[in-house]
């Protein structure tokens, strides 16, 4: 039997209402029902970091909740940080350092570290990396990842 619950949610600024089945992940929500397929689905568990996105402004793992409990939220996906189709800072310093490889953990990345220069705006090296250590690259080795965040922070962006 499958139980459903209306839900109203705001995403990159659009506010939507759907009716979800109440076992639905708030990842496979926003890949499936409102084609926002930039949010990566990796391990499933919340360990990757794949599927971060920012919940209320504050970064979270999109795979270990449900879309019910977003309703009334707001969320930004990694589609909501380019304005107009003109990359933000972070997403050209990413390209500009070569802070991705296969691009798949990249929206995780780009989205936790949008949480965390807005929480501490001018961090240290030791701060940065502690920042990322929960999100997972296979390709990177993350001193690329490291120098775009340090760089936005900097101003040079």
């Amino acid at each position: 039997m499958s139980i459903e619950k209306k839900i109203k949610i705001t995403v990159n600024g659009k506010t939507y209402e759907r009716t979800v089945n109440v076992r639905t992940t708030l990842v496979d929500f926003l890949r499936n029902d409102l084609r926002l397929s930039g949010t990566h689905v990796g391990c499933e568990h919340g360990v990757c970091g794949a599927c971060t996105i920012l919940f209320d402004g504050e970064a979270v793992r999109s795979c270990i909740m449900l879309a019910v409990q977003a309703d009334g939220a707001s969320l930004t996906t990694v589609e909501g940080l380019a304005d107009n189709g003109k990359l933000n800072a972070l997403q050209s310093a990413f390209q500009e350092h070569h802070a991705l490889q296969c691009g798949f953990c990249t929206p995780g990345f780009l989205m936790t570290a949008t949480s965390f220069l807005k929480r501490v705006p001018k961090p240290s090296l030791d701060q940065a990396r502690e920042a990322i250590s929960g999100n997972i690259c296979r390709c990177t080795g993350y001193k690329p990842i490291i120098e775009a965040i340090l760089d936005v922070s900097k101003g040079e962006k």
